[in-house]
């Protein structure tokens, strides 16, 4: 069984981590509800995506990077018009798609790619052979307005409808439910089928802690605009009988991750990364993050008390992901314009030594896609099973004559 899981990777992990999850997840349960192994081809387009662990049978695809830039997407690395750099990365997802022949493709977030780069191989793909296109969403996409946008830009709900067998949106509904609040437009319903989210059986690789007893954590994702954030944390004072982890993330910038470092009080150690996130965030007495999809997803996996402080600029994503998830009483959040040490060391004195029942929410998307894949691929491979049974039988017929 083949898959191929696309990203187009602009800024931030979070995309390239939520297809890891998702890649660990299909390889280790579509053997046992298909009997077919798995083998899968992860595409990405930030250069940090190698450095995780991908599973056994996986293997990456980086492409040219691109970045963002006030006017919209930009080259990050190469001089290159960024039609140039479009048509380039396009080429490249077609060789892929048609090279591979895979069995299931699922693409993240974006349904076409940056400037429909992957319409093109989408639609080769789907004439050449049978394959079924999923389309993963995260539970909030952004502001209504924002949204709208976007669908616009991919070709809207008719080239969603041509390209996709499915969209999966990795929430819970009874949290946010991104067709009521008009972020998935109406038509596209019929399509989506909700996995929960994808929390629960996070691969935990290491099962080793950088700190050396109990502690509180602060983490900002990859880091490219976390600085913020983590410069408040990290100046909060520490209760007695803990230390303060901050991770900074392997995206912030070099001279912000040594200015936290160097003003770094009592008790407080700062890095880039730990080894294994979701070890340290379970371990935690406390989490204090921002509002990305797959910290929260880390964060719901646990029973740790949490308060989420959202990026205030670019996207509202993270402020209606926090925003739903404190009124439904699974974490706190905070804006960061009001936020100070002083609020932070109450809210520790506050949430140290609680716990937190995460259990009315939906958190086994990790469970409920493998199962959904399965359902998608089997009349793939009734057909196939068909073919090769006749292939036989004529292999059979023409010995015995």
């Amino acid at each position: 069984m083949r898959i191929v899981l696309y990203s187009h990777d602009s800024v931030g992990l979070g995309h390239v981590r939520r297809n890891l999850a998702l890649a660990h997840a299909l390889s280790n349960q579509l053997p046992g509800l298909t009997g077919r192994p798995v083998t899968g081809i992860l595409i990405t387009g930030t250069p940090h995506a190698p450095a995780f662990a991908a599973p056994a049978g996986w293997d990456w695809v980086l492409l040219p990077g691109i970045g963002k830039s006030p006017d919209g997407y930009r080259p990050r690395n190469l001089t290159l018009p960024m039609a140039e750099l479009v048509a380039l990365r396009a080429r490249l997802l077609h060789g892929v798609l048609s090279g591979f022949r895979p069995d299931l493709m699922i693409v993240d977030r974006h349904a076409t790619g940056v400037h429909r780069e992957l319409e093109s191989a989408l639609r080769h793909a789907r004439a050449a052979g049978p394959v079924r296109v999923v389309l993963g969403l995260r539970e909030v996409l952004d502001s209504p307005g924002t949204a709208f946008t976007e669908w616009a830009r991919c070709g809207g709900p008719r080239v969603v409808q041509d390209l996709f067998d499915a969209i999966w949106v990795y929430g819970d509904p009874a949290v946010h439910d991104p067709v009521a609040s008009g972020e998935i437009p109406f038509a596209l319903r019929k399509l989506i089928r909700y996995t929960g989210y994808l929390a629960a059986g996070r691969p935990s690789v290491s099962g080793t802690n950088c700190m050396p007893g109990p502690y509180f954590m602060t983490t900002v994702g990859g880091g490219s605009d976390g600085y913020a954030l983590a410069r408040i944390t990290s100046a909060a004072p520490v209760p007695a009988g803990l230390r303060h982890l901050v991770v900074a993330g392997p995206q912030m910038p070099a001279g912000q991750l040594s200015e936290l470092q160097r003003h770094a009080g009592p008790g407080v150690t700062v890095v880039s990364a730990v080894d294994d996130i979701v070890f340290h965030i379970r371990h935690a007495a406390a989490v204090i993050a921002m509002g990305g999809y797959n910290t929260v997803c880390e964060i719901m996996s646990t029973n740790v008390p949490a308060l989420i402080v959202p990026r205030n600029q670019s996207r509202a994503e993270q402020r209606i992901r926090a925003l739903a998830l404190a009124k439904a009483g699974y974490l706190d959040q905070h804006d960061i314009e009001t936020l100070t040490p002083q609020f932070l060391s109450g809210w520790l004195s506050a949430r140290l030594g609680t716990t937190v029942d995460r259990r009315r929410a939906v958190l086994d998307g990790l469970i409920r896609v493998p199962q959904l894949a399965a359902q998608l691929l089997q009349p793939v491979f009734q057909a196939d099973d068909v073919d090769a049974a006749a292939a036989s039988k004529d292999g059979a017929a023409r010995v015995a004559v």
